[in-house]
């Protein structure tokens, strides 16, 4: 019964595993069709399959060959087994053992088969490897070969390793069973002729197998960490290489006497002096080494190692684009004046006021609209607007079906398909209720600048939504207005038709979901969208890149276009310290998501980088040159953060060019930390636009402060540059040693400890607000910088964080107000009163001037107002007995006197 039973069993497994795969991989073949890049699919499926079926056909062959040949010569054999009746005699018959024999075979063959098949892209990266075009300096050998031909050695080795010992385990477990390799009291140890051939040579492909694994431990020695440095030290060229060497010889030389025991009749002292003759040169070359570094390297090792610590420093920075950095000293004795911020009003007018996090709880509050609406992430970009160059910050409206009211197959998949829209404004302008200015926002969207937004809709985005049906009978919410909504028709060429029932079979199979198959909303003009979420897109086209965590949005004719950095990156470059895991690591291809039609474009930043050519020539057409993408996305294109973050924490580090001074770490450098949640946070990267000195014009730059290891002065900065030709290009501003300049930590620390400062900040966390310390940013302007901290107040019970105030630290001193401009005023007086604000629109806030400085002075008239409303203010903080504001407020008004008495 159970026998007639087991096709119908088959029948069932097939139908609830094959058909959902076959119906998975059809549909993914339409999507790559769909995209654009079904050669990357045929291309990367035919390697697996061809990798898989080879590894699998040689391994099933060669332990389904090793088992048959050892079972060839049993014969039935009787064996004595308790039963409950008593001893009982049975015979064993090696004709049914064979079957399961082959069976265990082939699933390990399929497991090897399946472990190859997922490592094709080692072998395509192997077979179009691209020459770096620099060698390594102790073996002569190109850094393709570390990157594109060693990791394929290493994984043959590891299966062959794994192949040959399962052979030699099951032919000697066979020899055993069939009495042929045994131990009895008379004999000894007994081998049969058959069974000395056949593991004599299983023995000697063992160790040719370990001589192939020591051969590869060389170049290996190159690129993992030893003794100070990253790469082979004193002790691994003048005594590992060597004893490697040593030891290849000897595996070799073993092999041979294994392959003599095979092929003469004798004693079995031949296999037992192969394999002891292997051991002790492996023992002996390990402990060479150990004498080597005892008692020539330590004694003397920053002489010994010398060269090598040259090496390491020479190969990181070539490996992490820090060898074009360009560095320039600053006198650390420059002292501001008014006129110096004038001249980088630029600079000024674009601090980053409003951070992140702070900002996407604003917008998550006054522009979310719905309930279903998010703004997953806040972007920073740089755009022309009305004639001036602005730093921005925009965050899309993206739409979240998991938030949706009513979870029916209908609305989240055919009614409620998009987003729309996003939020955009400048990053250091806020409302009188410490509110962001908005120059794009609202449903639809409305702009108060040229910067126009003509096809709002986000049908792909960050949150990883569902699929969605477009092309339907059913309507699609596009936006609400008011307590209506406006629906509209998808118009573009996004999706996969579902143009037969035979699609629509499959999409059913796929989802799950019987309502794919028989909706009648469902034409055969409908489009299916999958792989809406950007970072799941470009890693189902392209999983063999490296794509940076945080793709940004654009404004590109008014479209919205995503922008996703991709990194070119290896494990494997020669004498270069790894860092995140890798050893090498360029930004040299960047990806292009339209959020409407889907259209994903890879392009070349970096078209010298090795691992990108040999991308492209894996999968011919794959990447596009740059001069393709548009001309308005081309100047979007900014310098991943990630990538910075990771060159700065190299550079703090490999600035030092002297080995002497490297290996001692006289002058080493660390990015600061500030203590979040009781623990050290190091500071993140972050994008400004200002003028770097020596430059005539402000440019869009992110930047890293540094200081000395276990000091908090400043020792220097580090910026990125993306605007046009300069992209990509590092530069870093040092400060002499003898002059001491407050760093991040110091000038946080005075902050906090500040007499008017801190009883405020206390103030208002009593009165049960919070009080949100913004990031501190480090502002050079010319030869010196400047330091400011913006503060936000989240009352209680609130959501909203509003900008309150905006803390200036220049040399000795601190101040806080309620705008840039006016801390700036109390540091550097002879700025302008602010300028008639333009009539308010009724409905809107009111915006505050554009924070910078202002050329003329202001007269008698303005301060006698200042004063009072300095006086008004103190008089009120007295009223509520809010001693720290009263006491800041006389403050103000006597420097306010003191001016007019001049």
């Amino acid at each position: 019964m159970t026998i007639k039973r087991l096709p119908v069993l088959l029948a069932l497994i097939f139908l609830l595993t094959g058909v959902p795969g076959a119906a998975t991989f059809y549909t993914d073949w339409l999507w790559f069709k769909e995209v654009g890049y079904e050669q990357v699919f045929l291309r990367s499926l035919t390697a697996r399959t061809l990798v898989t079926v080879i590894a699998g056909v040689v391994t099933f062959a060669l332990l389904a060959g090793n088992l048959m040949l050892a079972l060839r010569s049993l014969r039935p054999r009787p064996f004595l087994i308790d039963t409950p009746q008593g001893p009982r005699t049975i015979m064993m018959d090696p004709t049914r053992i064979r079957p399961f024999a082959l069976a265990a075979a082939g699933f390990v063959a399929l497991l090897t088969a399946l472990y190859a098949g997922g490592q094709w892209e080692t072998w395509l990266y192997f077979l179009n490897a691209t020459p770096f075009g620099k060698a390594d300096p102790i073996l002569g050998r190109d850094i393709g070969f570390y990157v594109f031909t060693l990791p394929l050695f290493e994984m043959v080795q590891g299966i062959l390793y794994f192949v040959v010992f399962l052979m030699a385990v099951m032919a000697l477990a066979a020899y055993i069973f069939g009495e042929e390799v045994g131990l009895d009291a008379t004999r000894g140890v007994f081998v049969s002729r058959r069974a000395t051939r056949h593991l004599g040579l299983l023995a000697a492909a063992m160790l040719l197998v370990l001589a192939f694994g020591a051969w590869l431990q060389i170049p290996q020695l190159l690129t993992t960490t030893s003794g100070v440095v990253t790469g082979a030290t004193y002790t691994d060229v003048n005594a590992r290489m060597p004893a490697l060497w040593v030891l290849v010889g000897a595996a070799v030389l073993s092999a041979a006497l294994a392959v003599w025991q095979a092929m003469t009749v004798g004693r079995l002292w031949p296999i037992a002096a192969a394999a002891g003759l292997y051991f002790l040169v492996s023992l002996g070359g390990s402990a060479y080494a150990a004498i080597i570094q005892r008692f020539v390297v330590a004694p003397n090792e920053q002489v010994r190692e010398t060269p090598f610590i040259i090496h390491n420093i020479q190969a990181t920075r070539a490996a992490f684009g820090l060898d074009g950095v360009t560095e320039r000293p600053l006198s650390g004795e420059a002292h501001l004046t008014r006129a110096d911020l004038e001249r980088n009003a630029a600079t000024i007018a674009n601090v980053p006021l409003w951070n992140d996090r702070p900002l996407l709880d604003t917008f998550s509050q006054i522009q979310e609209i719905r309930t279903y609406y998010d703004f997953v992430a806040v972007d920073n970009d740089r755009y022309t607007i009305n004639g001036q160059y602005r730093q921005i910050m925009l965050s899309a409206r993206e739409l979240n079906s998991r938030s949706l009211p009513s979870r029916t197959w209908i609305n989240e998949h055919l009614t409620f398909t998009h987003g729309y829209g996003l939020t955009l404004g400048p990053v250091n302008e806020v409302t009188r209720e410490g509110l962001p200015v908005l120059f794009i926002k609202d449903l639809p969207p409305v702009s108060t600048a040229d910067l126009k937004v003509t096809q709002p809709a986000v049908y792909y985005g960050e949150l990883p939504n569902d699929h969605v049906f477009v092309k339907t009978k059913t309507e699609e919410f596009d936006y609400p207005r008011g307590d209506d909504n406006v629906f509209a028709a998808y118009q573009g060429d996004g999706g996969v038709p579902l143009s037969n029932i035979f699609r629509r079979l499959m999409f059913a199979i796929r989802f799950r979901s019987t309502d794919t198959f028989f909706s009648p909303n469902l034409t055969e003009e409908s489009r299916v969208m999958m792989y809406r979420r950007i970072a799941e897109r470009v890693g189902r086209i392209a999983p063999f890149l490296t794509y940076d965590p945080d793709p940004y949005l654009a404004i590109s004719e008014g479209k919205l276009v995503w922008m996703q950095d991709v990194y070119t990156a290896s494990q494997r470059y020669p004498y270069s310290t790894t860092i995140g895991g890798v050893s090498y690591i360029r930004n040299a291809i960047k990806v292009t998501i339209d959020a409407y039609h889907g259209k994903t474009t890879y392009h070349v930043v970096d078209p010298s980088d090795p691992i990108a050519q040999t991308v492209g020539k894996i999968f011919p057409g794959l990447l596009k040159p740059l001069d393709t993408m548009p001309e308005d996305l081309r100047t979007r294109l900014r310098y991943p953060q990630q990538i910075f973050a990771m060159q700065a924490s190299m550079f703090a580090t490999f600035h030092m060019l002297n080995p002497a001074v490297f290996y001692n770490r006289e002058d080493q450098w660390e990015i600061p930390s500030f203590d979040v949640a009781g623990k050290p946070t190091p500071m993140h990267p972050y994008y400004t636009i200002m003028k770097l000195p020596g430059e005539s014009g402000a440019e869009y730059i992110q930047m890293l402060p540094f200081t000395p290891r276990g000091k908090d002065n400043l020792a220097a900065w580090m910026v990125a540059r993306s605007d046009g030709a300069n992209y990509g290009k590092l530069a870093v501003f040092q400060f002499p040693k003898q002059t001491v300049i407050f760093g991040p930590r110091q000038v946080a620390a005075r902050i906090n400890q500040d007499q008017a400062i801190s009883p405020q900040i206390t103030l208002w966390n009593q009165q049960g607000s919070e009080v949100i310390q913004g990031t501190l940013l480090v502002i050079p302007i010319e030869e010196s910088l400047i330091y400011i901290r913006p503060l936000y107040l989240r009352a209680a019970g609130g959501q909203i964080p509003e900008l309150k105030r905006v803390i200036v630290a220049y040399q000795n001193n601190i101040v806080m107000e309620e705008t840039l401009s006016a801390a700036l005023e109390r540091i550097f007086p002879g700025g302008a009163r602010p300028q008639p604000q333009p009539p308010a629109v009724e409905g809107q806030p009111t915006p505050v001037p554009v924070e910078g400085p202002q050329p003329p002075s202001p007269d008698a008239g303005s301060l006698a107002e200042q004063a009072r409303a300095h006086y008004q203010r103190a008089l009120k903080a007295q009223r509520e007995g809010n001693w720290a504001l009263y006491g800041e407020e006389i403050r103000k008004l006597g420097e306010v006197l003191e001016k007019m008495r001049r």
